[in-house]
């Protein structure tokens, strides 16, 4: 018995020092397995893929429609002039905010960028691609019937497209829209205006230039030599 306690610890130490990598491996292989288990179980979940039909429910559209009356957080559009140019079911006449220089600026920038390719720089529709063949030329904004147009008019088809051309709600915000339609009339003005147009008390700096060529969007316009010029047969 001496002789068995004696000797029963450094077996007891002996044996426990060859187990414990034998256990460490074993839970390492139970931790692998467990993760492996539940990676597969989330892979494999039950899942609907968009627009796949479903017998679940009664329209069998797994995909459901939104909620009626739910808003987007920041997107109430309570305002509903600024977002659609009408009043009721007409096209309003006003600006939803103050036309200031800034305001025409950044309608000038947009209308650049989107519309002059077919409306051209000055609105008279001969941008650069109805020059280079397209079928479909666009009216010119100088036209009595655009002239007359109320201003949410040019906001609506902007924003909804008309005929073969499509909307820009997308490229172009709610705010940069109503920007590019002052612009449209600020265009309106510089083509059509007269000496009358002027504001009392405010001169006009220079005559007109006489245009031999408008111009066609693509292109700039040619002017009638100056009295300078007209000696030396040039143009500017």
């Amino acid at each position: 018995m001496v002789t068995f306690r004696k000797f029963a610890p450094k077996f007891a130490a002996k044996f426990a020092g060859r187990l414990a990598p034998l256990v460490l491996l074993a839970l390492v292989l139970l931790a692998m397995i467990s993760s492996v288990g539940c990676r597969i179980d989330m892979h494999v979940q039950p899942r609907y893929n968009p627009l796949a039909k479903s017998d679940f429910f009664p329209d069998q559209r797994a995909s459901r429609p939104r909620v009626e009356g739910t808003v987007a957080r920041g997107d109430e559009r309570a305002d509903t002039y600024f977002y659609t140019g009408k009043v009721g079911n007409n096209d309003g006449d006003f600006m939803p905010f103050p036309v200031t220089r800034e305001v025409l600026e950044r309608g000038r920038e947009r209308y650049n960028v989107y519309c002059s390719p077919c409306h051209s720089r000055v609105g008279d529709g001969n941008g650069f691609i109805p020059s280079r063949g397209f079928v479909r030329k666009p009216p010119s904004y100088h036209i009595d019937r655009l002239q007359k147009a109320p201003i949410g008019y040019f906001f609506d088809v902007a924003t909804n497209g008309f005929g073969i051309m499509l909307d820009y709600s997308s490229q172009i915000s709610a705010r940069d829209r109503w920007c590019v339609a002052a612009y449209i009339r600020a265009l309106q003005l510089s083509q059509n205006a007269t000496a009358a147009d002027v504001p009392a008390g405010q001169s006009i700096p220079s005559k007109p230039p006489d245009f031999i060529e408008s111009g066609t969007g693509a292109t700039l316009p040619r002017t009638a030599p100056s009295q300078a010029k007209a000696g030396k047969g040039e143009t500017e």
